[in-house]
């Protein structure tokens, strides 16, 4: 079993572990001897490691080398996480393991070796020899090395879904234990019955390979399960159609829907925690010829809502748009297809002026982000809550700032044109291809072309394209045919290191790639802009005149990310649409304006 192992200081048993910290750290013999009286004097002291830690003299990494050197115990910085064997963890809890941050980690004929972050706290250790039948070998980890251990080899256990495929029997669907308090789905015990464990496994699986989406599908003769994970979806295992039905049911118990309601679309939510990431669940149900479709959509709530300043933007873009959520009214439209970044850049765009005075309310459909100081109002069409009568509401609030999740339809454009025009500064999505887009397709909700100008700030179009595998990625010299793609030649990409998706690894599962970028194209209205908007309705104008002016496409971005080697150009390609305006071809800077890890903009 491969570790890695402090093997370099020699044994320090007998001495004190305030003169080991002097002779391994940079903490001094006076800063040891004044901490030393300063904590005999205290109420109730404390051991000196501890108190030395609370003090930031050392570090827990410092602390715990220096107590293995003082009773002689290996020191783990890494623990071997694929080599330990899932089965060592049978007789365990999660929440036992967590709660003492203990671990078994190997095993041989003479005892089972366990990794503990507290190598003085032996309690659990008694409890272990009894559970394992034996006696163990303790070797010492840095706490958080513990918990990621944990959480892994517990998700290896728990993930047998062929063994559990096995035992699968067409009249079991488990009881209603719905998950009220949300309870970790790597604590599942054997003693559940098998549907409940496959479908606990899928939302487990899903998290651990960072999927967006579960889509369960069922056909003639059997039914298929895909991942959407960096916005691709695939494959992932096969059900036979005979347990689709109590599947189907199973979800539906934990989304406390109607499970005697097979005709018609269902909507519900569901709250679960995986690997002590709280994540939330929203589900879909729609029938189909052969039965139930189900996909549920996953958000971890436990990573919060996002800030504007790590969305990806350059750094001209980032001043741009600011500059227009900044503003005290008016209205600003965020565009593009489902899945392109359109919540996450306006969830981004409240945090960054969200403040204690100003009044913040939002519409949604559904609220997908919690967000303290920040009245969130959601959509409940069943109920009359529309988008429209949520947004008259909201005006009689006092509102500075007003987030409507999506304009659907000509009453809420009407409204928040309004709202935008006296006084309100709002944001909103649409769905539209482009920028430019944009501006038609208010006008198809009978907004207009005077209004719209008036009140339209800017428009800011997004995609997501996936990122590079950085373990993996290869060099990749373009071909002439992706050069023609992008409207660049080979000396534009002369002294650039381009790099192409590689075979895969483990970090990226098997893909090429890992974690997604966003690129935007942002038209900032000018007078010259507004009056083209009084006087056409023609998109392809209005975006040849901001092009012009120097505003960059969203092909244009998403070649600045090639060119910093973030993504490939047939990511590029795939996830941009061919500019159809003659204006000279793309024109991307001849660097790249976008830094590699888009650090946070201060």
């Amino acid at each position: 079993m491969s570790t890695q192992t402090d093997t370099s200081f020699s044994s320090g048993q007998n001495k004190p572990l305030g003169k080991i910290l002097v002779e391994i750290t940079d903490l001094k013999q006076d800063e040891l001897e004044t901490a030393l009286t300063q904590n005999a004097k205290a109420d109730i002291p404390m051991k000196i490691g501890a108190y030395l830690l609370q003090r930031k003299l050392v570090t827990e990494d410092q602390l715990l080398r220096a107590l293995c050197i003082q009773l002689d115990l290996p020191f783990y910085s890494k623990l071997p996480i694929q080599e330990i064997d899932p089965s060592l963890v049978a007789g365990l809890t999660i929440q036992f393991c967590r709660d003492h941050k203990v671990l078994p980690i190997a095993r041989d004929l003479y005892q089972t070796t366990i990794a503990v972050a507290d190598p003085l706290n032996i309690f659990p250790m008694d409890d272990l020899r009894l559970i394992l039948g034996g006696s163990v070998g303790v070797v010492v980890a840095p706490a958080s090395v513990i918990d990621m251990a944990i959480n892994r080899v517990f998700e290896r256990a728990s993930d047998s879904q062929q063994g559990i495929m096995d035992e699968l029997n067409e009249d079991e669907i488990g009881g209603d234990d719905d998950l009220e308090e949300t309870r970790d789905l790597l604590e599942s015990s054997d003693g559940e019955g098998p549907i409940i464990r496959l479908v606990n496994g899928l939302l487990a699986r899903s998290v651990r390979e960072r999927a967006s989406d579960i889509h369960i599908e069922p056909y003639e003769k059997e039914v298929m399960v895909r991942f959407r994970i960096d916005g691709t979806l695939s494959d992932k295992m096969q059900i036979p159609k005979r347990h689709m039905a109590t599947i189907a049911t199973r979800i539906k118990i934990l989304g406390k829907l109607n499970i005697a309601e097979k005709r018609i679309p269902q909507d519900g939510r569901i709250s679960i925690k995986v690997a002590g990431k709280e994540i939330d669940v929203r589900l879909s149900t729609l029938p189909t010829a052969h039965g139930e479709r189900i996909v549920m959509r996953l958000l971890d709530k436990s990573s919060g809502a996002p800030t504007l300043a790590k969305t990806g933007m350059s750094d001209a873009m980032y001043a741009q748009y600011t500059s227009l959520v900044e503003q005290k009214h008016g209205i600003v439209f965020v565009t593009g297809p489902t899945g392109s970044g359109k919540s996450t850049l306006l969830y981004a765009s409240l945090m960054h002026i969200n403040k204690s005075d100003i009044n913040i309310l939002t519409i949604e459909d559904p609220v997908e982000y919690q967000v303290n100081g920040i009245g969130q109002t959601e959509v409940k069409d069943k109920v009359g809550m529309t988008f429209g009568a949520g947004l008259r509401a909201i005006l009689r609030q006092d509102p500075d700032v007003i987030m409507i999740g999506e304009i659907r339809d000509s009453e809420t454009a009407q409204i928040a044109v309004q709202a935008s025009m006296t006084g309100h500064l709002v944001l909103s999505t649409v769905h539209t291809n482009d920028t430019a887009s944009t501006v038609t397709r208010m006008m198809d909700f009978n907004i207009e072309p005077f209004q719209l100008s008036s009140a339209l700030l800017g428009v800011v179009a997004t995609r997501l394209l996936r990122r590079l595998c950085k373990s993996c990625r290869v060099d990749h010299k373009p071909t002439v045919r992706e050069l023609e793609s992008i409207g660049m030649t080979n000396d534009q990409f002369a002294e650039k290191k381009i790099f192409k998706a590689g075979p895969g690894c483990e970090k990226c599962v098997q893909s090429g790639y890992s974690g997604r970028v966003g690129v935007y194209e942002l038209l900032v209205l000018d007078d010259e802009l507004k009056e083209l908007i009084v006087q056409t309705q023609d998109a392809n104008v209005i975006k040849k005149k901001a092009i012009e002016k120097g505003m960059l496409t969203l092909r244009d971005s998403a070649i600045e990310r090639v060119m910093a080697g973030i993504t490939s150009i047939e990511e590029a390609i795939n996830k941009t649409q061919t500019e159809e305006i003659d204006v000279g071809g793309a024109k991307p800077p001849s660097a790249p304006t976008v830094p590699t890890d888009t650090p946070e903009k201060k």
